[in-house]
Order: structure tokens, then sequence, then C-alpha cells
């Protein structure tokens, strides 16, 4: 599903060039439920972005189901994005004015299906994740495990390959933590390949893989006894 090979990945500051990601080789097959772990600036939120197409490399190859993934215009990368990739993040990023069937409806706002259709789809994915009844309120009538909860349902509606979850754990309690990684596990058991960027370790001994990034580079990888 994702093959990265030699990926290399600098920024300009001022004068000066940061060298982020040194040469990054990592396979990643369909179905996966993994995790990248590493201190701040060992790069883990850049190839995070580099692989949901929101930022590009500079060297090295990155195929996303068989694709390469390379200069792709804002255009395409953004359909390409809403077509295959699922995004769920630690801020839940839920549009403020909308209600919790608006924003779980949007990806399918973005795919021309009509509205009636798309917040009925919303609704049912809802109900998915026990909040049927909360469909009319607005993120901040929802409690931090709702909204995680409403923003995994806005990633999987449009049916994507892969997830990417930036720290979808880091705004939640312990109990909430927990609820949301068991219902990823339950959307990874379906098929749909997911990858958690998360610093605490008790989250990623939930997946099967821990990649562990270390100032630009591939450390480690552990694989996770069978939870």
């Amino acid at each position: 599903m994702i093959s990265i090979k030699g990926v290399h990945k600098s920024y300009q500051t001022g004068q000066n060039s940061l060298h982020v990601l040194k040469g990054i080789d990592l396979e990643i097959q369909q179905g996966e439920f993994v995790s990248i772990m590493g201190s701040s600036g060992s790069g883990k939120s850049t190839l995070l972005n580099i692989l949901g197409i929101l930022d590009n490399y500079d060297a090295g190859e990155y195929h996303l189901d068989n694709t390469l993934i390379q200069n792709m215009s804002e255009k395409k990368a953004a359909r390409y994005r809403n077509d295959t990739l699922g995004f769920v993040f630690q801020s839940f990023n839920l549009i403020s004015f909308k209600n919790a069937i608006e924003n779980v409806a949007l990806p399918l706002y973005y795919q021309g299906v009509k509205r009636k259709k798309r917040n009925a789809m919303a609704l049912e994915y809802l109900a998915k994740f026990g909040l049927q009844d909360h469909g009319e309120h607005l993120p901040n009538q929802l409690s931090g495990g709702q909204k995680q909860r409403v923003a995994i349902a806005r990633a999987i509606i449009s049916k994507p390959k892969v997830i990417l979850a930036d720290e979808p754990t880091g705004a939640l309690d312990t109990t909430s933590s927990y609820e949301v990684m068991e219902i990823l596990k339950k959307i990874n058991q379906e098929g749909i390949t997911i990858i958690v960027v998360t610093h605490e370790h008790d989250i990623a001994e939930m997946t099967d893989k821990v990649i562990k990034l270390r100032d630009g580079i591939i450390e480690d990888i552990v694989i996770n006894k069978k939870n």
C-alpha cells in the first residue's frame, strides 16, 4: 500500500538548510496498523505530511497504492487525498459552526454527493460510534472523546484506503484515548490501513508495528504481540 525509498526532505530556515528526513525506507502493507514514534524534531510530522500528500519531498520515491506521488499539482493532490486518505488530528479540526452530521458529511460534499444522501450516510456513521443522538450538536457541545469519534467518522465516510492519525489521543483522557484506539482497531479489522503518530508508549503498543524515528532516520521497527 505504501512504499517509501530513500526519501529526503530539507527546509530552508533563513541562510541555513535543515535536513529533516535523511533517507527513509519504509514499506507498509495494506491492512497494517502502524504507529510512528519519535521525539520532537525526529521527523515524524514531516513524514506524516509527505504520506498525506500535504508536503513534497526532495529526493527518493513515494508510492501510494501503486501510484508514484511526486510533484502533484494542488488540485490533483487534493483529489487523490479525498479518494484515498482519511485524516484524524489531535485538535479534531471540526468546523465550529457545523453540527456533527455536517462535519462528518463534508468529504462527501467534495465528492459531489447530494445533501440528503450525504447527511443520511453521516448519521449512519455517527450511529456506529454511539453518537446517533448527537447529530445536531455543534462541536462545542461535545466532549473531547465525542469530538474525536466525529472526526473518525468523517475520516472513514468516504471509504479511504489509508487513515493517517496525528496524535489522535493527545488531547484526551486515558479512558477516551483507549476508546478511540479500540475504534481504530475495529476500522483496521475491516481492511483499512492505519498509521498513528504518537508519543505515548501505551498507545503505540496497541498497534501491530512501531516505527521509531530518530534524527531523520528509522532507528528501529518493533513488531508488537497481537493484542
